[in-house]
């Protein structure tokens, strides 16, 4: 098997744990609340991440001389995480997936100002494609329009200033580290909140609770091994399988099912998505110096 190949196959494996995540997120929260779902999500995650962390180069790998950073990044996860699960409990699946789908614009534009970078104009025509698609998705004063779509956008912008921040200090703080102290920043301010937010778990519940946890951090792990397989440009774009995934989960346990301008608006942002990819793999080849 080629390594594009395992990386390809990682990257399927990661994005379906972290449909799997969204699908139990969204059933938590039609009981309890978005704080207490990342409580228990990070409670979990975070002594398996340390787990990985150890079994990855060490402990020492934690260690940072930027915890500022880290403070900021943690508090940027805690409000990607919230705005995601709230926007979960208040659309489709498959629609919530779709508008979620935005983040990658964002990035490609945020990191003009915020990183100094320059972008080519097919991106920018590509990014713009792919914010009409998401007003296809949203339909902003339209009959079908629900306030969860403007939640669910907040959750993409911090996501992609997330990513951003990722871009910034990767070179620098090491995986492990970047990963830990964005789960343990929320998992302080979320158990901060309990005494108002609590409601007792269903015993089915805690292991939701238990699975949202170990899920993500298997999502985590697959894509970081898709990534260190195949070339950014090859494994990315199979991020999109999520709305397969997010269509038949929200149908299997919700009875959701799409309509047309949903998947017309979905299909504007995945073709978006994978021009950048593509112009992105194009310029990489372009600049690779020859033997």
């Amino acid at each position: 098997m080629s390594p594009s190949l395992k990386g390809i196959l990682f990257m399927c494996a990661g994005v379906l744990c972290l449909a799997i995540g969204d699908a139990i997120a969204k059933w938590l929260g039609e009981v309890h609340s978005p704080l207490q779902i990342i409580f228990f999500r990070t409670l979990v995650s975070l002594p398996l991440i340390a787990v990985l962390a150890h079994y990855g180069g060490g402990l020492t790998r934690l260690r940072t001389r930027r915890p500022g950073v880290h403070l900021v990044r943690g508090l940027i996860y805690t409000g990607t995480m919230g705005f995601f699960v709230l926007g979960l409990t208040m659309l489709p699946l498959a629609e919530a997936t779709a508008i979620a789908f935005a983040a990658p614009l964002f990035v490609t534009l945020l990191s003009v100002p915020l990183l100094g970078e320059r972008v080519d104009y097919q991106v920018v025509a590509a990014s713009l494609l792919g914010f009409i698609g998401v007003m296809v998705v949203v339909r902003p004063g339209g009959e079908g329009f629900h306030p969860g779509a403007l939640i669910m956008l907040a959750a993409a912008v911090f996501y992609a200033l997330l990513m951003i921040t990722s871009r910034r200090y990767g070179a620098t703080e090491h995986l492990w580290a970047m990963v830990f102290y964005i789960t343990l920043v929320p998992l302080v301010l979320s158990a901060a909140t309990l005494p108002w937010v609590w409601q007792d778990p269903h015993p089915w519940h805690w292991l939701g609770f238990l699975g949202a946890g170990v899920i993500g951090v298997g999502a985590t792990a697959c894509i970081t091994m898709a990534f260190r397989f195949a070339p950014a440009a090859i494994a990315a774009p199979f991020d999109y399988t999520a709305m397969l995934w997010a269509v038949l989960l929200g149908w299997w346990f919700w009875g959701e099912m799409p309509d047309l301008w949903v998947f017309l608006g979905s299909t504007l942002i995945i073709g978006s998505g994978l021009a950048i990819a593509y112009h992105d793999r194009r310029t990489t080849l372009k600049r690779r110096p020859t033997s």
